[in-house]
């Protein structure tokens, strides 16, 4: 397949009937060879999936009128060939777990802020930048003088604002995610908390990337995605990060380049976990897994 057109999207709104709508969709993106993950809660809606442009495209528009959502506005991108391997319907308790209850994002949000709004808030001196993502989508780009919470889940951020922040240390706050969905719901968290004024990029750093000239830009670094591209540079291209096949965190070149990398078995971040039995055997299914190169094949 070419030119396959990719949708990350979000919406929160209520959804009465999460698995009726599951099985919905699933067979509409069946019947139209869309693959790719949809969340579905009471809550509302999240995903990413993938498919031919026209059908792509059907998929939207259909689930626009069966959720009343005319609003909906997924971030598209252009990929070389369909970044999925299947697709994945499922319903949960939330769309983005925080596991904190009597959220109401599409009431209490923040104030959301356009990629030059967001660029003339964050030049601020008196604003504090939060990057609501985990640690090691951080570390592969972020905008200057972004403060990481250092989660390693969205579970962990009320901790950390309950731990390290105060509405009376703080008095603004922006906050920033990949499409948009977490720092909307740690907004509304956030202002349940006492914070006055929270702002937050609209439609997250894809939508910024997407509509903000390179010149023109305060990100630095490359934008973490979930699927097989890993990361996608200011272009919204392909970065150079692929993924270690152990522990699932991305790698740069500098990580493959490390004496503990190892491919299909271990890299710099989880080789000392992994006993030496461990590698042995991941060494082992490698060879099985690994196709033959057609130039050792027999003729």
């Amino acid at each position: 397949m070419s030119n396959v057109l990719v949708a990350a999207l979000y919406k929160f709104v209520t959804v009465k009937d999460p698995t009726s709508l599951g099985h919905r969709l699933r067979q509409r993106c069946n019947s139209l060879e869309i693959y790719g993950t949809l969340v579905l809660a009471c809550e509302g809606i999240n995903g990413t999936i993938a498919g031919a442009h026209d059908g792509l495209l059907t998929f939207i528009s259909e689930l626009r009128s069966i959720l009343g959502l005319h609003d909906l506005e997924p971030k598209f991108s252009v990929v070389a060939d369909q970044p999925f391997r299947r697709l994945k319907v499922h319903c949960k308790d939330e769309i983005v777990t925080m596991g904190v209850a009597g959220i109401s994002p599409s009431t209490d949000a923040g104030t959301y802020l356009s990629p030059q709004q967001w660029n003339a808030m964050i030049a601020s001196d008196d604003v504090l930048i939060i990057d609501t993502r985990n640690d090691y989508e951080v570390q592969m780009g972020t905008f200057k003088n972004a403060v990481s919470p250092g989660t390693t889940t969205f579970r962990e951020f009320p901790q950390y604002v309950r731990r390290d922040l105060g509405p009376h240390k703080q008095k603004k706050v922006a906050m920033f995610c990949t499409g948009g969905i977490r720092c909307e719901k740690a907004s509304a968290f956030m202002r349940g908390e006492g914070f006055s004024e929270v702002y937050h990029l609209q439609g997250g750093i894809l939508n910024y990337l997407e509509t903000m000239p390179a010149q023109e830009s305060l990100w630095q670094g490359d934008c973490f995605v979930f699927d097989r591209r890993v990361a996608v540079d200011h272009a919204l291209a392909p970065g150079q990060h692929t993924i270690c096949d152990q522990c699932q965190r991305p790698l740069n070149q500098e990580d493959r380049s490390s004496p503990f990398f190892e491919q299909d078995v271990c890299c710099p971040l989880c080789f000392g976990t992994l006993s030496e039995d461990d590698k042995r055997d991941l060494r082992a299914r490698s060879r099985i897994l690994r196709p033959v190169p057609d130039a050792l094949r027999a003729r």
